[in-house]
């Protein structure tokens, strides 16, 4: 029996459907899982994604180019194929997708998270012969703490810098984990202003429905927003910027599922470092493997090897899904793509099962 989706040098291609689920390059049809850069490439003819995403996708894409959208549990048959979305809880409108094919079911995961979010549709796992996994933080050290502890953190954090008269600037991508931070901090604290690459997307999460706490662009010229008062939510890459001089004194803070490794923490620009992701920790992972019931499981992206390894291990048929043309394609990507992105960096220090 035929594979449902194979691999090709385009990206996960289904022959029955003609189509490719998050290509890697451009193509006639692509089937989106969400709105990131390394998943929702431009240049394609058109494109397919779940309805609560469409408006986020469009802000990344631009132009006019064709944008289908089913909601969630909706089917739609592609030539031979029946293609479905369910929420991944990753980011708003983010989805696995569903392929069916004479009675036999392939999900494509996306990128998912299984923490609470109220910015997004929670994940719904679905049943599948065959489950294709991402596994950025497929190893046991990636236990996130809770929202409200973090939450607690960070408010206590900006308290504090407030006190002391600093402009507190936290550092997180502007698509999806952004917006999230906005409604997780306590907003009487003081303003919440954001630079443009994410006041883009908080617009587009606005038109989407997603209620928001007020945040407000950052003035041109800008120096001390809010007298020290306020909470600045930018993009990693304003580091060393001009842009973040022009804050005046400043405590600068990350937040990222990487920041679990203490090695990481040590060598960002940062005084300050928060466990936030936007990804499922290893218990998720696991969590969503197990309830997909699937007899065969692919993992892609991360801890690949390592996941299924253990998964297999555990009695699973796994193996590790190749994504060479994926890493040759992000290769492609300008700073601001990466930007935005979710937790693009790989992490430096090596981490592997104990034997």
């Amino acid at each position: 029996m035929a594979d449902v989706l194979e691999v090709t040098e385009a990206g996960l291609y289904c022959p029955a459907g003609q189509f490719w689920i998050d290509p890697w390059r451009r193509v006639p049809r692509a089937v989106i899982t969400h709105a990131h850069a390394d998943h929702a490439r431009p240049g394609c003819d058109r494109y397919l994604c779940a309805a609560p995403g469409k408006l986020v996708l469009r802000s990344r894409l631009g132009g006019t180019v064709p944008i289908d959208s089913l909601r969630y549990g909706e089917s739609l048959a592609i030539n031979g194929a029946h293609v479905s979305f369910a929420p991944a809880g990753h980011i708003l409108g983010s989805a696995q997708v569903r392929v069916e094919h004479r009675g036999t079911v392939w999900v494509v995961s996306g990128d998912y998270k299984t923490a609470a979010d109220p910015t997004c549709d929670p994940i719904e796992p679905v049943r599948a012969d065959v489950f294709i996994t991402e596994s950025t933080f497929g190893l046991p050290i990636y236990r996130w703490p809770t929202s409200e502890s973090v939450a607690a953190e960070i408010n206590a954090w900006w308290r504090a810098n407030q006190a002391a008269g600093r402009t507190s600037v936290l550092l997180a991508y502007s698509l999806g984990k952004a917006q999230r931070l906005a409604t997780m901090v306590d907003a009487s604290i003081g303003p919440i202003v954001a630079h443009g690459s994410v006041m883009k997307i908080v617009r587009a999460y606005r038109d989407s429905g997603v209620r928001l706490p007020p945040i407000d662009g950052v003035p041109p010229r800008a120096r001390r927003v809010g007298q020290g008062r306020a909470l600045v939510i930018a993009p990693p890459s304003v580091v060393a910027s001009a842009w973040l001089r022009l804050f005046g004194e400043a405590s600068i803070a990350q937040a990222s599922g990487w920041m679990t490794v203490r090695g990481i923490r040590r060598k960002r620009a940062t005084s300050q470092a928060f466990v936030v992701s936007d990804h499922a920790d290893f218990p998720g992972l696991l969590a969503v493997i197990e309830a997909t019931q699937a007899r065969r499981v692919l993992v892609t992206h991360g801890s690949s090897a390592s996941l299924a390894r253990l998964l297999c291990q555990r009695g699973v048929e796994a193996d590790v899904l190749p994504t060479r043309g994926a890493t040759a394609a992000a290769e492609t990507l300008s700073d601001a793509d990466h930007a935005g992105g979710d937790e693009p960096d790989p992490p430096t220090t090596a981490i592997d099962f104990p034997p």
